[in-house]
């Protein structure tokens, strides 16, 4: 078993002439939350696709507990259905539930890939105890949701799968800072008590370092700054440009 779940090698994506990820190097440790900082723009969801293989490396490679899932050569790389398959879950960035389903739909979506029914009742039940408020809405349309009950159905979707790492776009996008709270202890009780590791994408750098044990700051496609979260909260630089002191 590999001591960092997922290990990124001097990736680089590109979005026609441009350069979208510039030899980015990360590693995720196992049973961690770790988090990816940066501005709007800098490419931070652009890796989290690459990771699940929606976008195509040019260079570089993606190992998951020490197997290849990506790689600049095509044919060494997996299939989005492949590599969910291993394990990894995304909660993408503005929820993305699905509107005309009902929570308790959406959450069987979650769970294509088992085939024991038995075994989903079980998931789902996990589910509505860890978020009692999506039992109460279980029939309900994703769509009727507030914002903090739809980031609570992404998340619990995402979860259905029993992944061992959990990718998050953006938790706290358009949540109110209480509703943000509340994610964010969830984050942390999955990471404890269902021994998930959490690789965090967030622009909220303060909230996303101090739920944190590792941070990366990335800029216009480049990591530069990578160190003990508790560090980086201290780091003059991280205070100036994303702590705004």
């Amino acid at each position: 078993m590999s001591e960092h779940l997922i290990s990124i090698r001097d990736i680089q994506v590109n979005y026609g002439n441009i350069q979208a990820l510039k030899g980015i190097s990360i590693d995720v440790p196992e049973g961690e939350i770790c988090c990816l900082i940066g501005a709007n723009g800098a490419g931070k969801t652009t890796l989290l696709k690459a990771i699940v293989g929606l976008e195509p490396l040019v260079a570089g490679s993606i190992e998951f507990d020490g197997q290849l899932i990506a790689s600049s050569e095509k044919r060494k790389s997996l299939a989005t259905n492949e590599i969910v398959s291993r394990g990894i879950g995304l909660v993408p960035e503005g929820r993305r539930v699905f509107a005309d389903l009902t929570v308790e739909e959406n959450l069987e979506m979650g769970a294509f890939l088992i085939r024991d029914e038995a075994r989903i009742r079980e998931k789902k039940s996990e589910m509505f105890e860890l978020f009692p408020i999506l039992e109460k809405r279980r029939r309900q349309k994703a769509a009727s949701l507030s914002g903090g009950e739809q980031q609570m159905l992404a998340i619990g979707r995402a979860l259905m799968s029993s992944p061992r790492v959990l990718l998050l776009d953006e938790p706290g996008l358009g949540l109110a800072p209480l509703i943000i709270k509340h994610i964010f202890d969830i984050i942390a009780r999955v990471n404890r008590e269902e021994k998930v590791t959490v690789f965090l994408v967030e622009q909220n750098a303060r909230m996303a370092l101090s739920a944190s044990t590792k941070g990366y700051v990335m800029e216009t496609g480049t990591i530069v700054l990578a160190d003990e979260a508790r560090l980086l909260l201290e780091n003059p630089r991280v205070r100036g440009a994303y702590l705004g002191e």
